[in-house]
């Protein structure tokens, strides 16, 4: 097996997180081929995908709330976000379902980015926001909020528990933003925000992501082979005829075996034919 099987049969077999991963790397695949600038040494994504903190652009560009999420402005940017998805997707999926967890990435990044949006309507400055940040953040916190006591195994650390990982990383975000990339932080805090009322909703019995599992199904009835109607063979009831015909043919066989010992009854047994002494005989066993 190859290295393009083997990536197909990992993206067949695995789950939603690392359908997730797979979508992130090949829309950075692009975003590279398409949009990295090498006379600037940076990566120049266009408005009608990046998010714009402009709200007359948000206007014309809405599926830039979606957009967003899927695109990274370096590698670093990518690996560090890939590895925090992996890491909490596969605490999400502990307890929730792969049409759960697509619904609160998307979610969570739809409302990490209004939050960009209206951050920078008061700070009063224009941006562009690409990055699953938010997204991701929303994972993790929704999972934190669920089970904020799991014990987790950190290398060089020890054991600790979630809701201290999630801390920690919500308040790296905090300091953060009053240096750079204020916008930037506080769509995490929003997709953050976003995760805790999530997680609160469906344990009053709402489930935002319904929709999305719904989605998903019609998805997947799209692609899948339609069903041929199969023909219909009209099965007829031969175990009467079978029946009839054993009947006829055990009436026959009586029938000639009387005809064989009336023969002999009247003109003695060395009358009959070789025939008849081989069939008597046949009949006989």
């Amino acid at each position: 097996m190859n290295i393009l099987d083997d990536l197909k049969l990992q993206y067949k077999t695995g789950g939603m997180v690392q359908k997730l991963i797979f979508w992130n790397i090949g829309f950075f695949l692009f975003s590279l081929v398409f949009f990295y600038s090498f006379s600037a040494g940076k990566f120049q994504i266009p408005t009608w995908i990046a998010l714009s903190s402009d709200l007359g652009m948000l206007i014309r560009t809405p599926w830039t709330l979606i957009t967003f999420n899927f695109f990274h402005g370096g590698f670093l940017h990518l690996i560090f976000n890939l590895m925090v998805l992996h890491f909490s997707g596969r605490l999400f999926s502990t307890y929730f379902t792969d049409k759960q967890l697509f619904g609160v990435y998307v979610l969570g990044g739809i409302f990490s980015g209004i939050t960009f949006v209206l951050s920078y309507i008061f700070i009063g400055k224009a941006g562009l926001l690409v990055g699953a940040s938010g997204a991701i953040m929303a994972i993790l916190i929704a999972t934190a909020t669920y089970a904020p006591f799991m014990l987790l195994r950190i290398p060089l650390i020890g054991i600790v528990k979630l809701w201290h990982v999630a801390f920690v990383i919500l308040l790296v975000d905090l300091i953060q933003m009053p240096l750079d990339n204020t916008g930037g932080h506080l769509a995490h805090l929003g997709g953050a925000l976003f995760g805790f009322i999530y997680i609160k909703l469906l344990q009053s019995g709402t489930d935002l992501t319904k929709p999305f599992s719904m989605f998903l199904n019609a998805i997947a009835n799209l692609f899948q082979p339609k069903k041929k109607t199969p023909f219909k063979k009209v099965h007829r009831n031969t175990m009467k005829n079978v029946v009839n015909s054993s009947e006829s043919k055990k009436d026959f066989t009586q029938k000639q075996i009387d005809d064989i010992l009336d023969k002999i009854s009247k003109s003695g047994y060395d009358s009959l034919t070789k025939e008849e002494k081989e069939f008597l005989f046949k009949a006989g066993k």
